[in-house]
């Protein structure tokens, strides 16, 4: 499997939704990774994505090849705390697409303002996320067992991570 060699990540505009929706979606219906079952409609994804702090489109060779949304973790005096979902299309997953993404949202998390930024529900199954992760530096909080059920209704534990900015 080759490597995606200068992949891009920027900021999305209204013309992307649909391709973002598509990735959303894709991953969703999958049913081992993000937590939601309804997929995204394009009213809903318009509406989805505006209301995230930031949401990054990547790009290979013309192509959208995956997608990040950035948002608060929680309120008030958690604010500081980010959070964030990737999605890499199926086709283009393993090919280093998903390191550029993360990278770039520990940028830009940084950039708005966040201190820490954690993830809630890695589902431990996801090994390449998992190690990814790892090897980005995130530090491991422990595990949730059988904190996600999967599209099959196997309930699977989850990873808590966390990665200071």
């Amino acid at each position: 499997m080759a490597k995606m060699k200068n992949v891009t990540v920027r900021g999305y505009n209204i013309d992307d939704v649909p391709a973002m929706a598509e990735i959303w979606n894709e991953v969703v219906k999958e049913g081992n990774a993000f937590p939601q079952k309804e997929t995204l409609d394009y009213e809903g994804a318009k509406k989805f994505f505006a209301s995230q702090t930031f949401c990054g489109v990547a790009e290979y060779e013309g192509e959208t090849v995956g997608m990040y949304i950035l948002h608060p973790n929680n309120v008030g005096r958690c604010g500081h705390i980010a959070n964030a979902s990737y999605a890499v299309k199926s086709t283009c997953r393993g090919k280093g697409a998903g390191k550029v993404i993360v990278e770039h949202c520990l940028f830009i998390a940084k950039q708005k303002g966040f201190k820490v930024l954690q993830f809630n529900a890695v589902v431990a199954s996801n090994i390449k996320a998992v190690k990814l992760y790892e090897n980005l530096g995130f530090v491991k909080l422990g595990t949730v067992p059988k904190g996600f059920e999967n599209k099959e209704g196997v309930f699977e534990d989850i990873i808590l991570f966390y990665h200071t900015l």
